[in-house]
């Protein structure tokens, strides 16, 4: 009895060996996972039988090598998770308020059980890890991207096929007519978060230029529309795409509007409020900042902002801004109504 218990367990441990290789890579020839377990050809093969009994979809995978594949089955058997997978999976969960799309409530059953299921080390390390997950603050609530529609565009991205959907534009209004405006057809190519935020980046077939779509104002039409080739994204990143349309530049990633300026500051009281910006020390009380802005006027007023002695350096567009922010504010005192 104690014998067969042994070679059950190491049967057993084998198992979860096999089924972490498999999970970690798509295709395993035979003799590399016999390798790795240490086992013959045929022990390897009972193994995968019994991984099938389970509910796993081991497929074997023909070939001058022979291997094998864990494909996605019609069910959902148990998952194998290592210690970090666990923990890094728990984390995402308790951050998913964070993330613009309304699943808090589906998070907070899926962590109730991955909990469950932990082994007490881990649940002690999930206990003792508290995150309060705040959305970026706004005026008003955020509005939330609908999962269902994530998984739309999502799916079309992936096809490469056009898409067709209603825009809700971010003030109601209605066209000359009185109508709604047509549905939008484009190439979607990325489904991008940023910011609590999901964005659509797409080229739009009627303007023929690259486009950017909240998610929570779109309303997909079916079916959609025939394959496309793929074109090149501006600069090649996505990332650096989006933060150029959002700061207004062609998609680089830089702002328009660049300049700089020597601030009558320490560069230790500066930096911590540069963002971006780039500080170089000159003096104890005296440093070159350079900076961006999605237009000069804003440039110049966000120099303006540390409230010290400013010196322009250039480009001569933010000496023009600078003069014309100070007609402003001279005109906005010199209506200001007399105190008596």
């Amino acid at each position: 009895m104690c014998g067969s218990m042994v070679v059950m367990q190491k049967t057993s441990a084998r198992l979860l060996s096999l089924l972490s290789l498999l999970q970690a890579r798509r295709d395993w020839p035979g003799a590399v996972l016999a390798e790795r377990l240490d086992v013959s050809a045929r022990t390897l093969r009972r193994d995968v039988d019994r991984l099938r009994e389970l509910g796993y979809p081991v497929r074997a995978v023909k070939g001058p090598d022979g291997g094998y594949r864990l494909d996605a089955g019609t069910r959902l058997p148990p998952l194998l998770f290592d210690d970090e997978q666990a923990v890094a999976l728990a984390v995402a969960l308790r951050t998913a308020a964070a993330t613009g799309v309304g699943i808090e409530d589906g998070a907070a059953r899926a962590l109730t059980t991955l909990r469950q299921l932990m082994p007490a080390r881990l649940r002690h390390r999930i206990d003792a890890l508290e995150v309060t997950s705040v959305a970026r603050s706004a005026p008003r609530p955020q509005p939330q991207a609908d999962t269902g529609v994530l998984m739309a565009l999502s799916a079309a991205v992936q096809a490469r096929e056009v898409l067709r959907f209603d825009h809700a534009p971010a003030r109601a209004a209605a066209t000359a007519a009185g109508e709604a405006p047509p549905p939008r057809r484009v190439e979607p190519h990325h489904l991008v978060a940023r910011g609590g935020r999901w964005y659509l980046v797409a080229w739009d077939l009627d303007r023929e230029d690259w486009r950017v779509f909240r998610a929570d104002r779109i309303t997909p039409r079916t079916p959609t529309g025939p394959r496309f080739t793929p074109r090149d994204l501006p600069g090649g990143d996505v990332a650096a795409f989006l933060t150029g349309r959002f700061r207004g530049s062609d998609g680089s990633g830089d702002w328009p509007c660049r300049g700089t300026a020597l601030l009558g500051l320490p560069a230790s009281a500066v930096s911590p409020h540069a963002a971006d910006g780039t500080v170089e020390e000159l003096g104890p009380d005296r440093c070159r900042l350079t900076m961006g802005a999605w237009s000069w006027p804003s440039l110049a007023a966000a120099f303006c902002l540390y409230d010290a002695d400013i010196e322009v350096v250039g480009p001569p567009a933010l000496e023009e801004a600078f003069a014309g922010l100070a007609d402003r504010c001279a005109g906005a005192v010199a209506k200001r109504p007399r105190r008596r």
